[in-house]
């Protein structure tokens, strides 16, 4: 009876092991714990931390929409030469930029990628006597693009990559003309920056706009600083391709309800930095109406302009003109700018050109 009794009780003892094994066997494994993103506010508002990693990112950019239109002298389709410009055009644009940031112990890690695409309709055509026909119509082109406008590499100050130029932080209006052919390019550069100083130099490849092939290096040096509600800033170029260089002088103060500003331009010759002119005086005040209205009337006079042998002759130009900003809600804008024009020509076969050039622009920044 013993002996029959301790086998019965080894057989039970045996099943109920083999049981839980076999209900050990097919219980489903435990789910990872998930990684919802995290807000990460060390940067500012909009980063958030890439999942598994310490670096935030910020994703931004616009979609613009936009009207041209002009008439005078630079917009006559009946002009001399065989046509100005397009009485009105449109211009749609998709701007998306990328910002990456970590600590690391040099300071904070930066990288930022910005891609761009346009797309034109109408545009110019013809010639017309205008030399700087389109600079304050925003949409007068015909040349859609897709490209990289900004991708760099920044860490205690040094920045490489491409960029935008001190050149390319002109006025807010729409109205001046104070960059030359283009205000981006590869670059190195070292910029010192504080509350109230800044400093920087830059070396920047500007390709060959002027066919001198000694490779369009530039040489690109800025000095700033600000107290309080005032703020000054010298920026000049030499272009090495051009032979030429360029520098500008600006203050802002702020006045009443509103920011004045005031820049003074010397070009030695046309180059890439400012071609426009040996020289220039621009002002504006932006005066804020209320939270949603920003009104900015602009004047620009530039003596010895351009003219077609790309030199600087004894003519003058005048550029008068303003923009209105309206919120519409938060992050949707509507910016409609008028410009009018005065080029006075010494130089043979060129009449002068009187016209008015301007935009309606949709925005909606995120």
């Amino acid at each position: 009876m013993k002996i029959k009794s301790l086998l019965l009780g080894s057989a039970a003892a045996f099943a109920a092991v083999s049981g839980a094994q076999a209900a050990d066997a097919i219980v489903a494994a435990e789910p990872e714990p998930v990684e919802y993103v995290r807000v990460c506010d060390a940067y500012g508002t909009g980063y958030f931390y890439i999942p598994g990693t310490e670096t935030c990112l910020k994703i931004g950019g616009y979609l613009r929409f936009e009207v041209g239109f002009g008439a005078g002298d630079g917009y006559d389709n009946n002009g001399p030469g065989g046509g100005g410009g397009e009485d009105w055009e449109t211009h749609t644009r998709a701007h998306v930029s990328f910002d990456a940031k970590s600590d690391t112990e040099y300071g904070t890690l930066t990288s930022r990628i910005v891609l761009e695409a346009n797309r034109f309709s109408g545009g110019p055509f013809g010639s017309s006597g205008a030399e700087f026909v389109g600079a304050g119509n925003s949409a007068f082109g015909t040349e859609d693009s897709m490209f990289i406008d900004e991708a760099y590499i920044d860490l205690a100050g040094f920045r490489a990559g491409r960029f935008a130029s001190w050149w390319d932080n002109d006025f807010s209006g729409e109205s001046d003309l104070m960059t030359g052919i283009d205000t981006k390019w590869n670059a190195i550069r070292y910029e010192y920056d504080s509350d109230s100083f800044n400093a920087g130099l830059s070396f920047e490849d500007l390709g060959s706009n002027f066919d001198n092939d000694n490779n369009g290096l530039g040489i690109d040096a800025m000095v700033g600083g600000k107290a309080g509600g005032f703020t000054w800033q010298v920026y000049g170029g030499y272009d090495a391709d051009a032979q030429e260089g360029s520098v500008t002088a600006r203050i802002g103060a702020e006045i009443g309800p509103g920011l004045f500003e005031l820049a003074g331009l010397y070009s030695s010759g046309p180059n890439t930095y400012y071609e426009a002119s040996e020289w220039a005086v621009i002002a504006q005040y932006a005066l804020k109406i209320n939270d949603k209205f920003t009104f900015t009337p602009e004047v620009q006079y530039a003596g010895r302009i351009r003219e077609a042998d790309d030199e600087y002759h004894g003519g003058n130009m005048w550029r008068a003109g303003a923009t209105l900003d309206y919120k519409i809600v938060d992050n949707l804008t509507l910016h409609t700018a008028a410009t009018y024009v005065a080029e006075n020509h010494d130089f043979p076969g060129t009449d002068d050109s009187h016209y008015v050039e301007g935009f309606v622009r949709l925005e909606r920044d995120f």
